[in-house]
């Protein structure tokens, strides 16, 4: 970059082509990093452990979860914000607040440009050091694969075992026995009302007979 003007520099930065702006996004390495690779610098990827040197999170040492290239920031393991909302999101950090602290090496291309310029001692350490980290990095792929498996079986047990239950001839429920009737009480006798007592001395009166009734005669008789 030629020009001095703030103006153009900014300019030149947002419209660089991705192969430019990918060897831009590059921190440096730490003291024991920089005596043991020869290098003051070099671009981040995925995997790079890196300790955060500005900013709120100052102090913050992480795994690096995503490069973005075309913003020319990246997004390490632990440093997020709250949105209005409520949700959680990624904090983009420029890569130059950042230094490397250890390197991800199972990359072949970036071991083969790491070993360009080191030693042939060196270089067998690091091929020994990229072999751990590809046995632990397998180590991990597997395991959560195994979790993934097991979250699946489990599931489909559920789901066949709701199956089986609801396949499954259902049991009447029992029913509770009907209460005994208690014998209804025999209706009580209506009170006998005792006849009127008639005063000593007096006679009862004689019950009138009824009058006889006249035989009837034919006409013309008396």
């Amino acid at each position: 970059m030629t020009t001095t003007k703030a103006r153009k520099q900014r300019s030149h930065l947002y419209n660089a082509p991705i192969h430019l702006k990918r060897r831009w996004i590059s921190s440096h390495l730490a003291e024991n990093l920089l005596l043991k690779y020869d290098r003051r610098s070099i671009p981040v990827i995925k995997g790079d452990t890196v300790k955060v040197m500005r900013g709120s999170y100052r102090g913050h040492e992480d795994k690096i979860a995503k490069v973005n290239v075309r913003d020319m920031t990246v997004e390490v393991e632990g440093v997020i914000l709250a949105t209005a909302k409520g949700t959680k999101i990624a904090k983009p950090i420029p890569a130059s607040n950042l230094m490397i602290t250890k390197l991800n090496l199972t990359d072949k291309w970036r071991r083969k440009k790491l070993e360009a310029k080191l030693s042939e001692s060196a270089k067998k350490e690091v091929e020994k050091e990229a072999e751990e980290q590809i046995k632990a990095q397998e180590a991990e792929r597997k395991a959560a694969q195994e979790a993934v498996e097991a979250e699946e079986r489990a599931a489909k047990a559920a789901e066949e075992a709701e199956k089986a239950a609801q396949e499954a001839p259902q049991e009447p429920e029992p029913q509770p026995a009907p209460e005994e009737e208690a014998p209804a009480a025999p209706p009580e006798a209506a009170p006998e009302t005792p006849a009127p007592e008639t005063p000593e001395g007096e006679k009862k009166a004689p019950a009138k007979k009824p009058a006889a009734k006249k035989p009837k005669t034919e006409e013309g008789e008396p």
